[in-house]
């Protein structure tokens, strides 16, 4: 992501958010594109921050991501209660459209891939026909067929020959996140990202919301009333995001405050081991690691990525992780995954396993 350090992340129900509004998403997106910079674009939801929760794929994907965006009012909620800077949906359908709808000179080149049995072709003309920002530039419709089958040479070869900006995937979240890891690195594409419906929208067999709808977080009964076979998957949601909200978001919200009143958030250092060359890289957490501290920790990250070493983060003498903190252990974790580097925290206090747990990120490290 563009201005990584400038954007800050905080975790959100078990997976790091960025805190940005629309127009800063598509400035992003922008960015990438005139920089020919890579950018992997993640909106999770509620149905996908919940399937994060027992997919593991599925997670890694949203941490190696290069922007991650809320696209949910639920999660906003939650921000609000925890007292997180995330401000504003960034639905998916909504970014495309906004970057569709500013005219160009040079219109944003979009392939699409994926959808439903000539919903890529349809979504493909009419773009054409009607967007002053984008162009669509090609499709394909691999069918039902294994994430193997439609990541052959060929179909690489073809969507990069079309030469596009923004690929938008739309195979079915998980499936869709899965294509994309298996692929991101033999694509050309500066931009992708799963935009499932999307598509649907694009090609006008599916209606969004209204907009009042959407602001009252009511966009899934609209589309329950569009498409029912949804229903089962909405109430299966709806279930486990109660039960995450009480059993531990609500606690986080006390315990949190409890541990940062108790201690002195000034009072944080970020150090990197400076001893003789060692078989794994050591990060030592000591006081409280908010905000503050953000710039020495990632700047100690930098130095750890660049050793090409296992990285064992010692926090024997912490005493609070702010939420920014911990999003940025999670995507920290991402960054070592993708060198095949693996991250291990040592000696956690008790009270600091608590925090992580209520976090919904407590199984996502490996303690020693």
């Amino acid at each position: 992501m563009q201005n990584e350090k400038k954007t800050q992340q905080y975790s959100l129900l078990g997976l790091p958010f960025h805190a940005v509004s629309l127009e800063q998403t598509s400035r992003e997106i922008l960015a990438a594109i005139n920089n020919q910079s890579s950018c992997f674009l993640s909106t999770p939801n509620l149905n996908f921050t919940i399937m994060a929760q027992d997919d593991a794929d599925f997670y890694n994907s949203v941490i190696q991501s290069d922007l991650v965006v809320a696209d949910g009012m639920p999660l906003i909620w939650v921000a609000k209660l925890l007292g997180l800077p995330i401000y504003e949906r960034v639905a998916g359908s909504d970014l495309f459209a906004f970057l569709s709808e500013q005219p160009r000179e040079k219109k944003i080149r979009v392939f699409f891939f994926g959808g439903e049995t000539g919903v890529a072709e349809k979504a493909h003309h009419v773009l054409n026909q009607t967007s002053p920002g984008m162009e669509s530039c090609g499709y394909y419709d691999p069918g039902f067929v294994s994430i193997d089958e439609m990541s052959t040479d060929s179909v690489i070869e073809h969507i990069n020959a079309c030469e596009p900006d923004f690929i938008l995937v739309a195979l079915g979240a998980q499936k869709g996140q899965r294509w994309i890891m298996h692929n991101r690195n033999k694509l050309n594409a500066p931009v992708i990202s799963h935009l499932g419906a999307v598509i649907n929208f694009v090609a006008g067999s599916v209606q969004r919301a209204p907009a009042k709808w959407q602001r009252f977080g009511l966009e899934w009964v609209w589309r329950i009333k569009q498409e029912p076979k949804l229903y089962k998957r909405y109430l299966g949601d709806g279930l486990r995001f109660l039960k995450m909200l009480i059993t531990q978001t609500l606690p986080l919200v006390f315990y949190s405050k409890k541990l940062r009143n108790k201690t002195d958030t000034s009072n944080g250092h970020v150090l990197a081991d400076t001893l003789p060359p060692q078989e794994k890289f050591i990060v030592s957490l000591k006081g409280s690691i908010a905000s503050e501290k953000m710039n020495d920790l990632d700047n100690v990250f930098q130095l750890a990525l660049s050793s090409d070493k296992d990285v064992i983060v010692e926090g024997a003498e912490l005493q609070f992780l702010a939420m920014d903190t911990i999003a940025r252990l999670l995507t920290f974790q991402g960054q070592l995954q993708q060198k095949q580097k693996v991250m291990l925290l040592k000696d956690f206090p008790a009270k600091i396993i608590t925090l992580l747990r209520m976090s919904s990120v407590l199984n996502r490290f490996q303690l020693i």
